[in-house]
């Protein structure tokens, strides 16, 4: 086993600001700002922390087992029980892009939403700009969708045209052979 998706500790604040949420390259495509100091990084985990309260929260560090550390998270950030749809998001730090890593998450993150919790749409988006976002969507079996025009901020306030991509329950599990 490569990588384990776990619950995020207290534990996880020094790896998560090391490994990515300090690091303007990393976010510099998301909606949150670059943690300046460590203090930042501890308010965001404490508060996952506390959400795990509820039983709809699904927010995963992305725990690489060679090197025993966190080193991105994955999760639901839009949900709709009634629809049985969701969006999911992630990030990783950048010494671990373009290893798969991300797309090993995704594709089992897809089947646990699927499976064990009775999702029919899965969704996600990204800053048009960040092409390789799109390339793990695709890897893990999504359809491209569409542009979004001015979609979401960054983390500059500037709005983001956004790229969408989707995968239903079924094409999941067909391309799965399952």
């Amino acid at each position: 086993v490569r990588l384990t998706l776990k619950k995020f500790e207290r534990d996880h604040i020094h790896d998560m600001f090391r490994n990515w949420a300090n690091d303007d390259e990393v976010t510099k495509y998301l909606t949150w700002p670059t943690h300046k100091n460590m203090a930042i990084t501890q308010r965001v985990v404490e508060s996952w922390v506390q959400s795990y309260e509820s039983p709809t929260v699904y927010h995963w560090a992305i725990y690489l087992e060679e090197i025993k550390e966190v080193i991105g998270s994955i999760s639901v950030v839009s949900l709709s029980n009634e629809n049985e749809k969701c969006e999911i998001g992630y990030c990783i730090g950048k010494k671990y892009w373009n290893r798969g890593i991300v797309t090993e998450a995704l594709k089992a993150v897809l089947e646990f939403l699927f499976r064990e919790v009775g999702m029919q749409r899965i969704a996600a988006y990204f800053d048009s700009e960040n092409i390789a976002s799109g390339k793990v969507m695709k890897k893990a079996g999504m359809s491209f969708e569409g542009t979004m025009r001015k979609y979401t901020k960054d983390s500059n306030g500037n709005f983001k045209d956004c790229k969408l991509y989707s995968i239903l329950k079924e094409e999941f599990f067909y391309e799965q052979g399952i």
